[in-house]
């Protein structure tokens, strides 16, 4: 916990002297004004077929999680269906166009432009990130990237804190739901001369609910309960009538206890950075960030409910940085030259146990760990000529991976494993290219093709794991994932109001990583040879007066080609073939509001052999809420309100679900 004072200390040390600092605007010549938001989008942007999801979307949701809101983009998954209440941490990779389920994200997800992924595990810490703090999401679900293009292989997802016009000066919720649960959140954003700072916290917990089917149930199980919070703080400040510099931090934790009594898992983070953006002749964006980040988790046997493992101790840190220039080369271009570095070493510390014993008595101690590098040059350019705009980009990455290791050694001490791993660079290049026409106001026609890669992660080199009864072992040597993707498609506005959009990928992701069954109880991740992912995404946006439609549907056909594995041209692990989205709103002028979101995902598989289904779900959300005076609102919020079931695992006949109907009543205010 000493990185906490560390990382405050640094935060205040850094916002201090720049709120009082702040040049007068009469004295500088020039109207300042401060925003808090990143450099303007390219022109091209739109090439590579984004999505956007706003403010409003993002704090009227029904579980008040960022991970359910990313479902309205059909073909966003995590690992597993769970959400970050009943999900374990190290599980929460995200993913885009059924690229095959990993716990390790094969999406880059960014917030402020700071890669968020655990430097060990690559998992997102989607309970640290709260919709109430964001202006907007941006998802590409394309690959490739400029700045941090190494991770980008199932396309980007770009959160963008709030700024100041959509900051109220304090705004605050209140919840209670089903199961004792609680969720608080509060912020305050008060001017500090011509900046501003936004301090923020919330806290949710609740006593959870089964995961464990009825049938299947024991003395020993336990409903899913959780207990998480979040502290950040944002300061902005003006250095001159064009230049900002924006400075973050970030404290979390998130305590879970997952199907039996003992199995908890945690996870803490402790992250800061500081950003510079100019928006002169010259514009720059340049960061530096810091991460320092710790998991826990205890595996309980399911048939003498002991501890069967103690991961106790798994501390990473993650540090880079950024910088990107717009050199001024005429209208008709956007020019971006950068540079990007990425740092992360991390270690486990667990043990193991004899859960046949009463006794329970320590059998193994094991401590593995290693290092990993990016450093990566972008160039990319958008030349708009007349009603075309051309866009593309490249990239140089080297990268690194060293100091691996996995050391065991028994309860008295005397080695019985020691090894070390060689040292590992290379040179990645990638680029991507596109094409954005505007044939009319009402239509435009899209194009673009991308490479990718992601390295492995140090979790997925030397760390195992079990899901009991499947052990996943490590894999040292694994190489990086590899991306060659192409799309094409349209935007259409028939009528003002309403927007349709229409896209066609096919996607291959050669020695993507996965985890391979070796035998009925034994998996290890492997390089397999190649995903084959291609299908169909379909957009639907309409706003009429009060009300208010969005839609996103997603076909993926995905194959896995690996000549001679019984799993070759099998569909890879985690992946639906359909998933949609649909949510119809009403609101009234400053009055009352009512929402409804259907969600759909068809059948996939836990492994790779398809032997374990996933069964299909549909799932109904709705929020309602009424203005009671003086900006407070009473909200009521329904998840999975025909109680479907969903199911998140399923090991042999060894099941968990999810979220049973969740009902939830409270008030939010803003002022």
């Amino acid at each position: 916990m000493r990185s906490i004072g560390y990382i405050a200390l640094a935060t205040f040390g850094w916002t201090g002297p720049l709120l009082a600092q702040v040049p007068d605007a009469e004295q500088g010549g020039g109207t300042i004004v401060v925003t808090g938001a990143g450099l303007p989008l390219p022109p091209g942007t739109p090439a590579y077929g984004t999505t956007l999801i706003n403010a409003d979307r993002l704090t009227n949701s029904a579980s008040g999680r960022i991970e359910s809101v990313l479902q309205d983009v059909a073909g966003f998954q995590q690992f597993r269906r769970s959400d970050s209440r009943s999900a374990n941490p190290s599980a929460q990779g995200a993913t885009l166009r059924a690229l095959g389920g990993n716990a390790s994200s094969r999406t880059l997800v960014l917030l402020d432009g700071v890669p968020m992924a655990d430097p060990f595990f690559g998992y997102i810490p989607f309970s640290a990130l709260v919709p109430d703090r964001l202006s907007l999401i941006r998802v590409t679900r394309g690959g490739g990237s400029g700045g941090f293009g190494a991770g980008a292989v199932a396309g980007t997802i770009e959160l963008a804190s709030a700024t100041r016009d959509q900051l109220p000066q304090i705004s605050g919720s209140a919840f209670y739901g089903s199961r004792d649960a609680t969720e608080v959140s509060a912020s305050q954003s008060p001017d500090l001369g011509n900046g501003y700072v936004t301090l923020s916290g919330r806290w949710d917990r609740g006593n959870g609910f089964q995961t464990t089917p009825r049938d299947q149930r024991v003395a020993a199980t336990v409903p899913a309960a959780y207990d998480s919070w979040s502290v950040g703080v944002r300061a902005v400040a003006p250095l001159s009538a064009d230049t900002e510099v924006q400075v973050r931090g970030l404290i979390f934790q998130d305590d879970r206890t997952l199907r039996f009594a003992g199995a908890d898992s945690g996870s803490q983070g402790q992250d800061a950075s500081i950003r510079l953006v100019s928006r002169g002749a010259w514009k720059v964006d340049a960061l530096a960030y810091l991460q320092a980040r710790n998991f826990s988790n205890i595996v309980i046997s399911s048939s003498s409910f002991r501890k069967t493992l103690d991961q106790r101790n798994t501390p990473s840190t993650g540090i880079g940085g950024k910088i990107e220039l717009r050199p001024p080369v005429g209208d008709a271009h956007v020019l971006r030259l950068g540079t990007d570095l990425r740092l992360a070493r991390g270690d486990m510390y667990e043990d193991a146990y004899n859960a046949n014993i009463a006794a329970n008595p320590a059998t193994s101690r094991r401590h593995a760990g290693g290092a990993q590098s990016t450093l990566g040059f972008f160039a990319e350019d958008d030349w708009t000529i007349g009603p075309v705009v051309l866009t593309g980009g490249v990239r140089a990455d080297r990268w690194t991976i060293t100091d691996g290791f996995y050391k065991a050694v028994s309860a008295a001490g005397i080695p019985t494993q020691t090894s070390r791993y060689p040292d590992r660079s290379d040179w990645e290049a990638t680029a991507r290219a596109g094409i954005l026409l505007h044939l009319s106001d009402a239509l435009a026609l899209r194009g673009a093709g991308y490479t990718g890669y992601r390295l492995p992660t140090l979790n997925e080199l030397y760390r195992p794991f079990v899901v009991f009864p499947i052990t996943t072992q490590a894999n040292a040597a694994l190489t990086p994932e590899k991306l060659k993707g192409v799309e094409a498609g349209l935007d259409l506005t028939p009528v003002e109001g309403v927007l349709l959009g229409v896209t066609a990928f096919y996607n291959r992701l050669d020695d993507a990583i996965a985890n391979a069954t070796i035998s009925a109880t034994v998996r290890e991740r492997q390089n397999v040879n190649a995903i084959v992912a291609k299908g169909v995404e379909l957009t639907a946006s309409a706003q009429s007066g009060s009300w208010s439609f969005l839609a996103s549907y997603a076909y993926s056909h995905s194959r896995v080609r690996a000549p001679g594995a019984a799993f070759n041209g099998m569909t890879p692990a985690q992946s639906p073939r359909h998933a949609a989205s649909a949510t119809l709103g009403w609101s009234a002028a400053s009055g009352p509001s009512l929402s409804a979101t259907l969600r759909y995902v068809s059948k996939q598989y836990e492994d790779d052999l398809q032997s374990d289904i996933l069964p299909d779900a549909l799932t109904v959300d709705a929020v309602a809420s009424v203005p009671l005076g003086h900006g407070v609102r009473l909200v009521a919020r329904g998840e999975n309100l025909f109680d479907e079931t969903v199911v998140t695992r399923n090991a042999g006949g060894s099941m968990d679900l999810g979220a049973p109907r969740t009902l939830w009543l409270g008030i939010r205010f803003a002022q």
